[in-house]
């Protein structure tokens, strides 16, 4: 007779585990299926946060080159100033040996007492010149005794204000570097990020970006034509700067084949015979102030964001060329994509 065992059930521990197993293996596999699909949202969020470092790398542009001129400028004033310094110790040295000279005559000539030398004299009327000589070494020993006085104030002074100068210099030097290194490491934090996302999504944010960028020149080339015309040397650099069109950024640089946004100013404006400041935030502070966009014209400079780190020039039809960040080209773009610090008339 066939036994009919019923079927022995799983025990609790073994059920346990089986679940536990289970639920990894889902667990497992969401992780597969996140890394196969990215997040849609990761795209965009990197995207955010390159503009954002690109923004930032801008700022510490700025200040490096701030620095730069600073640093130049002190530079070249140390040098006048060490230059001095060394005319100023052989005019010392100078005096110093005719001062000797006068000396060393006058105790030659007057070591003995003039009476005495007037009773023991053959020739008096020849002591005579000779005690007038003496004076005149005298006299002439204070004035050199003075002079040398004067020539060791003012070399004193000259070394102190080279000394100071010097330790300016040094601490430029520091903030120098330190502005150089600051834009370095956000430009490495922008490529990191981007190599971060996929390849897909890396070709699909450069389409993106083409595709903004040939609608700002399709847009840009609608209007060119009717610029208005502008004369004098707001409208040689206007000619200048859009010349540039397609030049690449390059931080730090002033052309005249790569430039960066206060570097495309300089260079447009200096073309035109005008010397601008180095910096967006100088330029913010230089000519006269234009009260709103709406009275802006061809050749003023438009400063942009709180901290005045970016700059362009205004070309009429309410529109700027600018060179935007590392990465990109001098373009145009509209004057108000950006929130307006300042509109500066050169």
């Amino acid at each position: 007779m066939a036994s009919h065992r019923r079927p022995k059930q799983a025990s609790r521990a073994r059920i346990s585990v089986l679940t536990a197993a289970a639920a990894t293996a889902v667990a497992l596999s969401a992780q597969v299926s996140a890394h196969a699909a990215p997040n849609p949202s990761k795209k965009e969020d990197v995207k955010a946060q390159i503009d954002q470092l690109n923004e930032e790398q801008e700022q510490a542009a700025e200040k490096y080159n701030g620095a730069k001129e600073r640093t130049d400028q002190l530079r070249k004033q140390a040098d006048q100033l060490q230059d001095q310094v060394a005319r100023g110790q052989d005019q010392m040295t100078q005096l110093q040996a005719g001062l000797a000279e006068v000396a060393g005559a006058q105790y030659r000539t007057g070591g003995i007492d003039p009476s005495v030398q007037l009773m023991l004299s053959s020739d008096p009327s020849g002591y005579l010149d000779k005690a007038s000589s003496v004076q005149q070494a005298s006299s002439s020993q204070a004035e050199a005794l003075k002079g040398l006085q004067d020539q060791q104030r003012r070399l004193d002074q000259q070394k102190t204000e080279a000394a100071a100068v010097l330790a300016s210099l040094d601490n430029t030097t520091k903030e120098l570097n330190q502005a150089k290194a600051d834009v370095n490491q956000k430009l490495r934090d922008a490529q990191a990020l981007l190599n971060s996302l996929s390849a897909a999504d890396r070709a699909a944010l450069k389409t993106a970006q083409q595709q903004t960028d040939r609608a700002s020149r399709d847009a840009a080339r609608a209007d060119l034509g009717s610029l208005p015309q502008a004369s004098g040397f707001a409208g040689a650099a206007v000619s200048n700067a859009m010349s540039k069109q397609g030049s690449p950024y390059g931080w730090g640089d002033v052309g005249p084949n790569t430039f960066d946004c206060s570097g495309l100013m300089v260079w447009a404006y200096g073309k035109a015979g005008v010397s601008l400041p180095r910096t967006s935030q100088a330029q913010a502070n230089y000519g006269s102030r234009v009260p709103s966009l709406a009275e802006a014209q061809p050749g003023d400079l438009i400063i942009y964001r709180d901290d005045r780190s970016h700059v362009g020039m205004y070309i009429g039809n309410g529109m700027v060329v600018h060179a935007p960040h590392t990465g990109d080209v001098v373009k145009v773009m509209k004057a108000d994509a950006m929130k307006i610090n300042a509109i500066r008339r050169v």
